[in-house]
């Protein structure tokens, strides 16, 4: 399936005029499939487009003409796509207006068809055949609720909202209590940081695109992790950058990936070193050590996305000392956010960097964001100030999740591989075969979502791999595994060598 993950610079594009011509969803599809039948490959290479956000919702697509020409295939065939495409509910349309990107409703999630003419409730798809339990479960997320604080953190941060009111509430590097909160948080973990070394952004996924927009340039190489996260992968697309990424399935091996970068003559490295997202790996003081030294003999920046790192499930545990700890010459930049260990809801991050990068950073937002909200900056604030609390309802939590999610998939599907983290939100799960793309779309089906391995990936590898988040309730884990090993037997019962169609 690596032809569905190539394109993706375009993805930009696609957002920005809410509108994908032929040419822009053909580089996205990448190369003609050569499954049979043409049309049902093609419409599960879109609607895949559609689950891992490279084509957004509500984004026009090209007439099928358009489309046709543009993969040099016939029109019949994009009509048939998009027919299937349409009674999946990943399509809508109205005469005149052309066709877009929707999302099935919660009534027939996944890749489940509008009833047929003629079909009925005791169909094949019919609502009675979905797993007991109801409703429909999402492990694509990997994302908590809020701490039980979070209504006092709020209300201290209402009050104190009235100081910032009388101002214009634009504060491009972020509000100053705020980043000398955050720059004591490094000061306690054994980096030196003042206040004016931080900047406060909106989310971590935008401090994440600022770096790539102030440091690299349209075909400079970076150095990317394979697995990685996702979307750090579509923002080095969108700049246009060259990945040369590494494997870390195993956990790190430094002294490649510092040949790598040296090798590659890489602008930048992109590395999570922190509970990993998605192996949840923790690298050690001394790899961040030689992995820093790598970065300094390659003259590359080395961006280290510390998003997990709080979320140890044992709060006694030693921590890792940052890689930051480890630099000398201001080569490291460090990215946190709020969104894991705090909340989802509040787009809060930051970036820990040089004061002179830092304040090239504020510049360069302000065309883009003028700055990031008071009251939500004031809310993570109150938070950070009993982040000890958080952390200790937050390990308690996962810990209780993690531990069912493991005993769920050793007992339902005790075929499939994979390690007990001693952090961060999710088992990275070796299925065993390449199939990961399959499984996912039949649990859909089923009513629950999962992330397969090449979502992950640099070149449509990892189809044996499934990401599987332990956010939720342990009797909700339970029930996604029960539905997610029907969908698992749905996939081994199918014919061997051939794509599980849309339809079965």
């Amino acid at each position: 399936m690596a032809w569905y993950l190539q394109g993706q610079y375009v993805k930009v594009v696609c957002m920005t005029m809410r509108y994908v011509n032929g040419v822009q969803l053909a580089r996205l599809l990448g190369d003609v499939p050569r499954e049979r039948p043409v049309y049902a490959a093609l419409a599960q290479a879109v609607r895949g487009l559609v689950l891992d956000g490279r084509l957004a919702l509500r984004m026009r697509l090209p007439a099928e003409r358009d489309l046709a020409a543009a993969l040099g295939v016939s029109r019949t065939t994009v009509t048939a796509a998009y027919d299937r495409l349409r009674e999946e509910g990943y399509i809508e349309s109205r005469q005149g207006a052309g066709s877009w990107t929707a999302l099935p409703p919660s009534g027939m999630s996944g890749a489940e068809p509008r009833p047929r003419p003629g079909a009925t409730s005791s169909g094949r798809f019919g609502r009675a055949h979905l797993p007991p339990g109801g409703g429909f479960i999402d492990l694509g997320c990997a994302t908590p609720g809020a701490p039980k604080i979070f209504e006092e953190a709020v209300a201290a941060a209402v009050a104190e909202l009235p100081r910032y009111s009388a101002g214009p509430g634009y504060e491009p590097a972020g509000l100053a209590g705020l980043r000398e909160v955050i720059a004591a948080g490094y000061a306690a973990r054994g980096v030196p940081t003042r206040a004016d070394q931080i900047v406060v952004t909106t989310g971590a996924q935008h401090a994440f695109t600022l770096l790539t927009h102030s440091l690299v340039e349209p075909g400079d190489p970076v150095m990317v992790e394979r697995p990685t996260y996702p979307h750090a992968l579509g923002a080095l697309r969108r700049r246009g950058a060259r990945l040369v990424p590494v494997g870390v399935n195993g956990g790190w091996d430094v002294e490649l990936a510092a040949a790598s970068m040296r090798q590659a003559a890489v602008r930048m490295a992109y590395m999570i070193p922190d509970f990993h997202n998605p192996t949840g790996h923790l690298m050690t003081g001394e790899d961040r050590a030689a992995l820093v030294e790598g970065a300094r003999r390659a003259d590359a920046f080395l961006v280290v996305d510390e998003t997990f790192a709080d979320l140890a499930h044992d709060p006694d545990a030693p921590r890792e000392p940052p890689a930051a700890a480890f630099d000398t010459g201001g080569r490291v930049i460090t990215i946190g956010s709020a969104s894991k260990l705090l909340w989802g809801g509040l787009r809060i991050g930051w970036i820990r960097a040089t004061a002179p990068l830092a304040r090239r950073l504020v510049l360069a937002r302000e065309p883009f964001d003028m700055a990031s909200p008071v009251l939500d900056q004031l809310i993570v604030q109150e938070l950070l100030l009993r982040v000890e609390e958080v952390r200790a309802e937050r390990a308690a939590s996962l810990l209780r999740s993690r531990d069912a999610l493991a005993e769920a998939l050793r007992e339902l599907l005790p075929g499939w591989e994979f390690r007990l983290p001693a952090g961060g939100m999710s088992l990275w799960v070796r299925i065993g075969a390449p199939v990961a793309t399959l499984v996912a779309e039949a649990s859909e089906r089923s009513d629950v979502r999962v992330v397969p391995g090449p979502v992950f990936g640099v070149d449509g590898v990892l189809e044996d791999y499934v990401r599987l988040p332990y956010v939720l309730p342990p009797a909700t884990l339970r029930t996604a595994i029960e539905r997610l090993a029907g969908a698992y037997r749905e996939v081994q019962a199918a014919p061997a060598g051939r794509p599980l169609p849309a339809y079965v």
